[in-house]
């Protein structure tokens, strides 16, 4: 089985890159903008049968714990809009595109993919600026009731649902979102068991038990 194993940072998969699992690995840089072109190309370039994306992410909700791994069952581009009269309105409310127009499914980005990787499905936002702000909190909680935020996850699913390859998005819970005081973050914890259910995802696919 042809795997691409893909992370925004080296950082986030350092014990991965050192186990040697016979997997091809693409690091896109972070940001969404970064992640669909190298996502995009790399796909161009080789046809692979899965592809997972690694990496870690900060929780809206007291239910994850900081060092939890989980995987994404859908995402969104939380901030891609238009904001107005202090209210944020998706293009597709706007009538700007079409929320179940490929790849969208009732303007969220879906995993098809149905498999039991023996870790919590969890709904994502993926947003531009990450930041301390309450009020940007608070109202991404009220729209989209998120788990998680990423800055690259809802690219990922973009270009893997609209090139047809099957795929994971795992995720690591480093922090609480809106926590920036570095020290409170479980970093290394977080990169360990990420790593961690990575090579035992990867294990199961190239065993085929996924």
């Amino acid at each position: 089985m042809e795997i691409l194993v893909v992370a925004a940072t080296e950082m986030e998969i350092l014990p991965y890159l050192k186990s040697s699992a016979g997997t091809d690995i693409l690091i896109t840089g972070v940001g969404a903008p970064a992640c669909m072109y190298s996502l995009t190309k790399k796909l161009q370039q080789k046809k692979y049968d899965f592809v997972l994306q690694a990496g870690i992410a900060g929780t809206f909700k007291d239910q994850y714990s900081p060092g939890e791994t989980v995987f994404v069952g859908q995402d969104v581009f939380a901030d891609l809009g238009i904001s107005e009269a202090e209210t944020f309105s998706t293009l597709f409310e706007k009538g700007y595109a079409d929320g179940n127009a490929m790849p969208y499914t009732n303007g969220m980005l879906l995993n098809p993919f149905s498999a039991d990787f023996s870790l919590p499905a969890v709904n994502a936002i993926t947003v531009n600026t990450v930041t301390d702000e309450i009020s940007q909190t608070a109202r991404f909680i009220k729209k989209y009731d998120p788990d998680i935020e990423t800055m690259e996850g809802a690219a990922f699913h973009y270009v893997c649902i609209s090139e047809g390859v099957r795929f994971l998005q795992l995720r690591s819970i480093s922090n609480f979102v809106g926590d920036r005081v570095k020290t409170n973050w479980k970093m290394k914890e977080s990169i360990q068991i990420l790593n961690e259910n990575l090579v035992r995802i990867v294990d199961d696919l190239q065993n085929k038990k996924l």
